[in-house]
């Protein structure tokens, strides 16, 4: 009797070990991770664009509720136009080819603001000057995602030729194209390009 109850508190005392040491390793390893999970808001506008409320983010999409966006296309020196293809694990449209850089803005946050916070947090660049261009307000259902699209979005475009040290986790490729090339591609495979980006693109190419 006393030897089996000795080796069940040896085994129990065993058993809180290893779960204290396995609580440890994933406090240590995941704190990145448990960060990126915190809700994201978007701001709620209405057809004009003026703050109306705030939504979590991925309840925003699924509702369909009209939020606010910004575009961003940027040209090069030869007057070409970057692309981003979405990274594959994106919450909607991932993999597919758009503008150069496109989020919401934060609650609060200036909207040219959040267009520089975005171009170094997808793309890594801070020394561009963009302009306000027009804005628009478009609705599509995201069909493998199941998730809205219905943004107020203001349009962004900027001139710049330097490196792009793109961050990985947010775009899985960028390319330059030129007008003409860029409309050919379009035209022959529309699948894989973004509802917005091919809404916007005639205002802005004639």
């Amino acid at each position: 009797m006393c030897i089996n109850y000795f080796c069940k508190v040896l085994i129990i005392n065993t058993l809180k070990y290893k779960l204290m040491i396995f609580k440890l390793v994933l406090s240590l390893t995941y704190p990145k991770k448990m960060e990126s999970s915190q809700a994201e808001y978007v701001v709620l506008v209405d057809k004009e664009g003026k703050p109306i409320g705030s939504e979590e983010k991925i309840a925003a999409h699924q509702k369909g509720l009209l939020h606010k966006a910004f575009s961003v296309l940027l040209y090069n020196s030869q007057g070409q136009i970057l692309l981003q293809q979405r990274a594959f694990h994106k919450y909607h449209t991932p993999g597919l080819w758009s503008n150069s850089c496109c989020s919401h803005p934060r609650v609060e946050e200036n909207l040219e603001t959040a267009v520089h916070r975005r171009l170094k947090e997808e793309l890594g660049i801070t020394d561009v000057v963009v302009e306000e261009k027009f804005s628009f307000v478009y609705k599509f259902l995201d069909e493998p995602t199941q998730l809205w699209e219905h943004e107020h979005d203001t349009v962004f475009t900027g001139n710049y030729d330097g490196e792009i040290p793109f961050n990985k986790e947010e775009v899985n490729a960028i390319k330059w194209l030129s007008v003409k090339d860029l409309q050919e591609w379009i035209n022959q495979e529309p699948e894989v390009f973004t509802f917005w980006f091919k809404e916007f693109l005639p205002k802005m190419i004639g």
